[in-house]
């Protein structure tokens, strides 16, 4: 009994070691390009939070000369 599962261990063993990193499948082209426009578009909302917390400093020095 212990003869047929020292094998059947080790080979489970090895394949938990051996086994790919990555398991993920391949992005199809819709997910590539889903995946680029959320990208874009909080790249762009920082910039505009960015560009709106500028402009929001600027106009309240204006207001306290």
């Amino acid at each position: 009994m212990l003869r047929d599962q020292s094998p059947n261990r080790a080979k489970r063993e090895a394949n938990k070691a051996f086994k790919p990193a990555n398991t993920q499948k391949p992005m199809n082209d819709y997910a590539k390009d889903q995946h680029s426009l959320n990208e874009n578009r909080e790249r762009l909302k920082a910039e505009r939070l960015a560009r709106e917390a500028k402009s929001k400093d600027v106009s309240e020095k204006d207001l306290h000369e």
